[in-house]
């Protein structure tokens, strides 16, 4: 059985400024802005080249704004997609790795400036929030174990 991770619920408080963020600095692709003339809204978005996509809206979640954290993008090389999202007007932190070499810790707790000294998958990480507060994490990843 395969079972595909397709949507995350993003809380926001004001959705046409995240609509904006996501779909102008962000990029995604918008497929539905939905809203009914009961209050109810949604707007689901998608990364480029990604197969999960956000969701967000009025009426969509219970969840406080800017409560989601340690969202990951996987991307191929750290640093080009952070100049990318820079040049975009999205703040971003400088890249960096795990003191440890493994994943990272929450916060900044660990953090060591600039990539992984072996560039190895899975281990170069960069950092933005949305304007909620949501948290984003950029990794790099280039190669995955085999079979997966």
């Amino acid at each position: 059985m395969d079972l595909k991770l397709e949507v995350l619920v993003l809380p926001v408080s004001d959705v046409d400024r995240a609509k904006h963020f996501y779909e102008e600095a962000m990029g995604f692709r918008l497929d539905v802005d939905y809203a009914d003339d009961k209050g109810f809204r949604v707007v689901h978005l998608t990364p480029p080249g990604s197969q999960c996509s956000i969701l967000f809206g009025d009426d969509v979640t219970t969840a406080a704004p800017g409560s989601a954290q340690g969202l990951h993008i996987v991307v191929t090389d750290v640093e080009q997609a952070r100049a990318e999202l820079v040049e975009r007007g999205v703040e971003v932190s400088e890249v960096f790795h795990d003191a440890g070499g493994v994943f990272h810790h929450a916060g900044d707790k660990d953090r060591v400036a600039g990539p992984h000294p072996e560039r190895a998958s899975y281990g170069s990480f960069a950092a933005f929030s949305d304007p909620d507060g949501n948290e984003w994490v950029l990794q790099e990843v280039t190669t995955r174990l085999p079979g997966r």
